[in-house]
This record gives structure tokens, C-alpha cells and sequence, in this order.
């Protein structure tokens, strides 16, 4: 089995309350409406009919979907993304739910902010971990700066929302769900870039860090990263994804190719399967 760990996916229900919403998010033709800002979309390609075509293409078998946090889904949007999409679990398209454990999903998505606040989340951590399913931390909702560049929430506030999620999981959530399996979007921000840093400043010895039951998703980062962090972590650790239908999904698995088939096979394959279990 081939696995993308990270995709999204908009069930033809979602798309119907998201039009008729009023409040954010909401879609405006085919742009989505969020208080992050607004931004033209591929409706057609969040359709679950293209995401298969689209594994296809890249040669994947499975996918694990999700809705983004980074549109603050409401109620009734997260209702109607549960409703659609599972009706749409099988053995190619395993979704997460949006900040629950539910049956028939794999686990539980939730904004990478959710994390900075176990005590509030802890019923939903300790559930998931009761039925051994994952949780997948996800960027939520950027604050764009005054007068920033396009890309600004994407690179900047994206980032460091995962990297301070990811050093509170290593620092307050392992010792108390050590068995909960995480995994983190765009390699945590790139968290593990400050993992020397983070044991020279008297944090965890790198031998905890690397060892707890976290794995990092590939989306949006190229060989040179994904080469720093195998040379941290080794194969185990990483897990593919792409973050597709927002990136391309080609160009994620195409990174991973890079380095041949025996990495290859440990982040589409190997990985992903010890992830869910």
C-alpha cells in the first residue's frame, strides 16, 4: 500500500452548507471566505470523485483525508464533512474526524493551537488513545500581518503554530498519552531543525525527543529537508503527504522518490502502517 497522509477532501454536502453560510467560512462561487482571508479554490478538485482520480495519477493507494482547521470549521460544517465523508470510508480514502473520535474514522484532526491547551482537549486525547486511533495536528487559522505578502500565513504563522505545538507535545503530552500515536503536518514547521537547539537550552535529550510515538508529514517540503530530517530521525519517523488538493500531489511523492525505493517504501508504506495501526 501506498499512502498519502495528508489530503482534504469537501463531500458534496460540505460544499452545499459552505455555500449557503452567511457567517465564516463560507464559499462565495469559487472562493472560500475565511477570517484568515479570502482565496480562489478548486471546488471541482476537494469533490471526492477527483481526489481518487488524483491518487491514481500519483500512483497512491490510500489517502488519509481531513478537513481543514485552517478554515475554523463550525458545527454545521464539521456535521456535514462527518455525514459526506463517512459515507466514503473504505480502503483508498480513511478520514479523519474534525476534533473528535468517532467510529468509522482513523482518528482526529485538530488545529496545531488546540495542542497549547491539553486540559481542555485531554477527554478527546485520552478517547483517542482508548481506541487506538491517531491524532493529526494541522495548522490552524493564520493571523496574517498588516500589509504581508500572500504567502505570509503559509510560511510564516503556519510554521510557527506547529513548531509550538510540537515542542508542548514533547514537553507536557508524551509523559501523559505515551502510547496516543501524533502526526504532525509540514514536518511540525520544521521543529526538527531546532531539536540541537532544544537540547543545548536544557530541553529533552534528542534521544527522548526522537523516540516518542510522533511521526511528521513530508507536505510542502523538498529533498533538502526531508534530507536533514532523515538524517534526525532515520526513515521511521516520516510519513508522506502531500496536502493535496491544495499542493500538488506529484510533487511531494516525487521528492520522496529522490532518495529510492527503500525510503520510499518506509514513508508511503512501512510508516503509515505502523501510524494506524
Amino acid at each position: 500500500m501506498r499512502y498519502d497522509a495528508h489530503q482534504h477532501i469537501w463531500p458534496e454536502g460540505l460544499v452545499r452548507v459552505l455555500r449557503a453560510r452567511r457567517d465564516l467560512p463560507r464559499l462565495e462561487g469559487d472562493v472560500l471566505v475565511t477570517a484568515e482571508g479570502s482565496f480562489p479554490v478548486d471546488v471541482a478538485a476537494h469533490l471526492p470523485e477527483a481526489r481518487i482520480a488524483s491518487l491514481d495519477r500519483a500512483g497512491i493507494d490510500a489517502a488519509i483525508v481531513s478537513l481543514q482547521p485552517t478554515i475554523a470549521p463550525t458545527a454545521d460544517v464539521a456535521d456535514a464533512y462527518h455525514e459526506g465523508v463517512a459515507a466514503l470510508a473504505d480502503g483508498r480514502i480513511k478520514p479523519l474526524a474534525h476534533a473528535a473520535a468517532l467510529d468509522g474514522f482513523v482518528g482526529a484532526t485538530i488545529p496545531a493551537g488546540d495542542l497549547l491547551e491539553l486540559d481542555e482537549i485531554a477527554p478527546l486525547l485520552s478517547e483517542l488513545e482508548r481506541r487506538s486511533q491517531i491524532l493529526f495536528v494541522h495548522p490552524g487559522p493564520g493571523r496574517p500581518a498588516t500589509g504581508a505578502p500572500g504567502w505570509w500565513c503559509a510560511v510564516v504563522d503556519y510554521t510557527s503554530q506547529m513548531q509550538s505545538a510540537y515542542a508542548h507535545w514533547l514537553w507536557h503530552g508524551v509523559e501523559r498519552w505515551p502510547t496516543l500515536r501524533v502526526l504532525f503536518a509540514i514536518l511540525a514547521g520544521g521543529a526538527p531543525f531546532q531539536l540541537e537547539r532544544l537540547v543545548a537550552r536544557g530541553g529533552l535529550p534528542l534521544r527522548e525527543a526522537v523516540s516518542a510515538e510522533v511521526f511528521l508529514d513530508t507536505s510542502s517540503y523538498g529533498p533538502r529537508a526531508l534530507e536533514f530530517c532523515l538524517s534526525v530521525y532515520g526513515v521511521d519517523r516520516l510519513v508522506h503527504g502531500s496536502d493535496a488538493p491544495v499542493l500538488d500531489p506529484n510533487a511531494s511523492i516525487d521528492a520522496v522518490r529522490t532518495f529510492g525505493q527503500a525510503v520510499t517504501e518506509a514513508l508511503c508504506d512501512h510508516n503509515p502502517t505502523r501510524l494506524l495501526a
